[in-house]
């Protein structure tokens, strides 16, 4: 009688020990079954998880943007893989056909989406702040009045100024969802001073820069002189010849970002004869700061100038421009380029 009662509970044990395990195991292949399935989004999805989301809460905001099915099982599938503690914060490009065990995995690798934005060569600062607090995968606007408390600018001979032209580095620069924009800026300086301090060290001998800003200066002046990168070592010559000769620059770029917003397209005589510090027709010398945002091609011109004879220069209307020796030969190239001969379709810059 024992003995068959033995028999029957030990009958009963196994009996629910083997349905348990049946039950486990179509749990474990039916996750596993889960996992493979496709996310339901046919097109590119973003997808952002906020830094200090829970699980949880990943979980009910993948379910309201529809790109997963049966979020419940999304979230014990992460438990059981023992990944519930460890996505990564970020924005995410979930694209067609990604399974939900590859979402996983992409949360916990924390692959998370770039983003860049280029500094154009060129650019005021008023122009560069403009373009970065428009980005919208950046935050935190800058205004031009925030900069000396954001910067310190760390490049020998920078007056004390709060003129922050030129003190950011043109380049293009990669960065996450989220990234504030002060941390562009203060990257891009750090670039300049990098960039400019490597090249100072290199320069030719003999140029009549006291320091390196006075370098970045006329490096802006050639930036927005030329867009023809060949032609910067030539424009850098002119300048430098010019300067050793005590003659003034007379650089239109340098007269109109001295008059501002005054500037409506145009230049005239009275212009290039007002008297500002950036006016290189009055002035002597260099302008007391670069007049825009400049790359390494630029830095490195000012401080490799091309040798020549050449003291002036001339627009020719497809963006390049004549250069002569002598004022006689620069009067027959404004004319020739700039009345008898001058283009229909002219143009100061190459397209």
């Amino acid at each position: 009688m024992v003995k068959k009662l033995l028999l029957t509970l030990f009958g009963g044990l196994l009996a629910v020990t083997l349905l348990v395990g049946l039950a486990v195991a179509g749990g474990w292949f039916g996750l596993r079954w889960y996992a493979d399935q496709p996310v339901t989004v046919t097109n590119d999805a973003e997808f952002v998880i906020v830094p200090g989301d829970s699980l949880g809460r990943v979980v009910e905001r993948l379910a309201a943007a529809q790109l997963v099915v049966y979020p419940e099982l999304f979230a014990w599938f992460a438990r059981v893989e023992g990944d519930a503690a460890s996505l990564h914060a970020g924005e995410y490009l979930i694209s067609p056909g990604t399974s939900n065990s590859q979402l996983l995995a992409k949360f916990v690798a924390g692959e998370v989406r770039s983003f860049s934005t280029t500094l154009v060569e060129g650019l005021t600062l008023k122009e560069l702040l403009e373009a970065l607090n428009s980005h919208p995968k950046l935050v935190g606007p800058v205004t031009l009045a925030e900069l000396p408390a954001l910067i310190k600018p760390d490049i020998e001979g920078v007056p004390d100024t709060e003129n922050y032209e030129g003190l950011f580095y043109a380049d293009t620069y990669s960065f996450l969802a989220g990234t504030s924009v002060s941390d562009i800026l203060v990257r891009a300086h750090r670039q300049l001073k990098s960039v400019l301090d490597k090249a100072w060290e290199t320069r030719m001998e003999g140029l009549p820069y006291q320091s390196p800003y006075q370098a970045l200066i006329m490096a802006s002046i050639i930036e927005k002189e030329t867009g023809v990168p060949a032609e910067r070592p030539d424009i850098a010559g002119v300048f430098v010849r010019r300067m050793a000769k005590k003659m003034r620059l007379q650089t239109d770029p340098t007269v109109i970002y001295g008059l501002g917003d005054r500037y409506e397209g145009g230049l005239n005589r009275a212009m290039l004869r007002e008297p500002t510090p950036y006016n290189t027709y009055v002035i002597n010398g260099l302008p007391p700061t670069p007049i825009a945002t400049v790359g390494g091609e630029a830095i490195h011109a000012a401080l490799n100038p091309a040798d020549g004879q050449s003291l002036y220069f001339v627009a020719r209307g497809d963006g390049t421009h004549h250069f002569s020796a002598t004022l006689s030969e620069h009067n027959q190239a404004v004319r020739k380029y700039q009345i008898t001969e001058r283009r229909e379709d002219y143009r100061s810059t190459v397209n």
